[in-house]
């Protein structure tokens, strides 16, 4: 069984046991999908308020934070990065679409 808190140092990583802001194992890796980055609007379960949410972006850890404050600023709004999803509040589908798209990636719009 791998130490997973220590009272002096927080909570740690069980694969090197170091504490979590330090681990050295944390190499997340890009979700592995198929190549194509999904834009779509929710508004289900969030009060009426509308979100556009962006899958399947082959980028992990701090690289998909960078780009998730680029694209909110892009979009003049707030967000967040959840579980290797982008969710930008509003609709933004569009610019949002023309800014992936421009960065080389190929991008369609699913859901309603």
């Amino acid at each position: 069984m791998a130490l997973v808190y220590s009272t002096d140092k927080g909570r740690l990583c069980p694969g090197c046991s170091q504490p979590a802001a330090e681990c050295r194992c944390k190499q997340q890796a890009a979700p592995a999908g198929d190549g194509i980055v999904r834009i779509q609007r929710q508004v289900n379960g969030r009060g009426g308020k509308t979100v556009t949410v962006v899958t399947g972006i082959p980028l992990a850890g701090e690289e998909l934070k960078k780009l998730a404050k680029t694209l909110k600023q892009r979009c003049g709004t707030g967000g967040a990065v959840k579980d290797g999803r982008v969710e930008i509040q509003g609709d933004h589908r569009e610019l949002l679409r023309a800014e992936l798209a421009a960065r080389g990636w190929t991008v369609k719009l699913s859901g309603g």
